[in-house]
């Protein structure tokens, strides 16, 4: 089966080549092999390799950076996911595109599952849910998976941060009343693939780890994974001001999927053990 990776070089598209089936083959475009914001290019560029399925993971993340640039945050992140969803089908392949928690407000006290009301808080969130609504207007095999707090090699993450502060500063502080599921990119990449396997029905699917934390809940396990004693403080979102607004609460729920699969995730915790052992074994990294 022959799977294109748009966005191959980030840390989703890192995890999916590390994770791939026996029986795929991964065509990984990153942004310099195909930009995606052009329509045609697009088009010519899935014509010609002809895969099974396209895995669109190509996005700007930066969430202040899309707050700052509101308008190509929608072209990147909206407009060009209906380029890449056209151009997949008409290439006779399915596609399933990345969206995240951010779609919502953030105001629930439960998990938000796929038929909850959107309302995104920031550019970010509402160029995301561009994309959504880009991607289901096309009719056939294409599914939008929620995902969050993604962590892991191939780029900038929560986990190197916090490790990184905790080595070199002498106390940290950390926001506590967001909350979330973070997930490590291994974990989703396979769950990815088997979503792919298990020929879903078209549609919105949530994935991401089993459990909830706060940032700060997050960075203590971090600090302990480590072995390092540096303080970390509890403070609010009021007390570290950013350009883009954040959802407080933006727990997904994952039971359609457990249902699906039999299974969900695996825990954050789980995840984090995994990519700690993971930057140990890595030279220069883990220590």
């Amino acid at each position: 089966m022959r799977v294109v990776v748009t966005g191959a070089g980030g840390i989703l598209g890192t995890a999916l080549a590390a994770t791939r089936p026996r029986e795929v083959e991964l065509v990984a475009l990153r942004r310099a092999d195909l930009d995606v914001t052009d329509r045609e290019a697009t088009r010519a560029a899935l014509a010609a390799i002809r895969p099974a399925w396209v895995i669109h993971a190509a996005a700007m993340t930066d969430v202040d950076g899309c707050e700052k640039e509101p308008e190509k945050a929608l072209l990147v992140n909206g407009v060009a996911t209906g380029h890449v969803v056209e151009a997949a089908l008409a290439a006779g392949a399915g596609c399933l595109c990345l969206s995240t928690d951010y779609v919502f407000d953030g105001e629930a006290r439960q998990p938000y599952d796929e038929t909850a009301p959107t309302g995104p808080l920031s550019a970010y969130g509402r160029s995301k849910l561009a994309g959504e609504h880009e991607a289901l207007a096309h009719v056939g095999r294409v599914l939008v998976v929620r995902t969050q707090w993604v962590f892991g090699a191939g780029g900038r993450n929560f986990v190197d941060t916090i490790a990184k502060a905790a080595r070199e500063r002498p106390s940290l502080k950390v926001v506590a009343d967001q909350r979330g599921c973070p997930t490590w990119s291994r974990h989703l990449a396979a769950g990815l693939w088997e979503l792919l396997e298990a020929d879903l029905e078209p549609g919105i699917w949530h994935l991401s780890a089993a459990g909830e934390a706060t940032w700060h809940d997050f960075a203590l396990a971090i600090v302990a994974g480590l072995g390092l004693t540096t303080p970390v403080a509890p403070c609010t979102t009021a007390e570290f001001p950013r350009p883009a607004p954040r959802p407080a609460y933006g727990v997904l729920s994952k039971a359609k999927v457990a249902a699906r699969l039999g299974r969900a995730l695996p825990s954050w915790r789980e995840g984090l053990a995994g990519y700690l052992s993971e930057l140990r074994a890595a030279p220069g990294r883990g220590s």
